[in-house]
């Protein structure tokens, strides 16, 4: 029999030395997932001795993450502004900074929002579960992806107020909203292969770039947002940290009014938001 706490120094041990940033982070959480408990409860049990099936898992989980498979994906959930998400390969995996756009989209009221891109639907059912009186839709060009988000919307008790369409940015979609989302695909084609492998080699390439010059879903979104964005509406968009004033021209462009670059709590650029003249 093998202790918890020697399991996870063997483990710390190991991923340091395959150059996994936040080793002792990584394997504390994959040991919390094989041993069934909370990351939060891991200290209370690390005396523990290991059954046959507990070490089974924490082995295939360290070997996925030695194998750069993210920690999410070994797992199957993210915590994202304060809930949990399943993800898997088809979806990206929710990041903090987005949580940007969350808490600039719930500094104003709204009753129906549209997410464009809505991955595991982190950032529209986010919004819904801070807004009981609101509805929305997400759409995706991914058939995988959507009924990840469904999930996810039945995980966080929403599914009643959310609504999933296939659709290739508005092709699909119908109505006004006051409130629309995105968080695109944004990054470069030149820039893919600078990537951790963690994103490279796991994370869906949809969801990552649209090619060239990483803004081609940007000008999807302000070309079109026009026939959807209800008067007085807000479009939030986030962006990748130097194509700020691009994405900020573009908003004004297509008549958007009021045009901010917001940051991330490190201060770089990372959501630009606009707001369509009233009625």
């Amino acid at each position: 029999m093998t202790r918890a706490a020697v399991a996870l120094r063997d483990a710390t041990r190991r991923l340091n030395e395959a150059g996994i940033e936040d080793a002792p982070r990584d394997a504390r959480r994959l040991l919390a997932h094989a041993l069934g408990l909370a990351p939060d409860r891991l200290t209370l049990h690390l005396q523990d001795e290991m059954g046959a099936a507990a070490k089974a898992a924490f082995e295939a989980a360290v070997t996925a993450r030695l194998a750069r498979q993210p920690v999410a994906q070994i797992t199957g959930e993210r915590l994202f502004w304060g809930r949990s998400f399943r993800v898997t390969r088809d979806t990206l995996d929710p990041r903090p900074e987005t949580e940007t756009l969350v808490a600039e989209a719930l500094s104003l009221p709204f009753t129906r929002v549209l997410d464009l891109g809505t991955g595991t639907g982190c950032i529209l059912l986010s919004l819904l579960a801070d807004r009981p009186e609101a509805t929305g839709l997400g759409v995706d060009l991914s058939p995988s992806a959507l009924a990840v988000a469904r999930a996810n919307a039945g995980r966080l008790s929403v599914a009643d107020r959310a609504d999933f369409a296939l659709s290739d940015w508005f092709d699909a979609v119908c109505g006004q909203f006051d409130l629309i989302v995105s968080n695109p695909p944004y990054i470069a084609a030149d820039e893919m292969p600078s990537l951790s492998p963690d994103v490279r080699n796991w994370e869906p390439e949809l969801a990552l770039t649209p090619g060239g010059d990483g803004l081609n879903a940007c000008r999807r979104i302000t070309a079109g947002v026009g026939a959807y964005l209800a008067p007085a509406g807000r479009l939030i968009v986030e962006i990748g940290p130097s194509q700020g004033a691009a994405v900020a021209a573009m908003f004004a462009r297509a008549g958007l009014q009021a045009v901010r670059i917001l940051p991330d709590l490190d201060g770089r650029d990372r959501c630009v938001v606009g707001t369509n003249a009233p009625s």
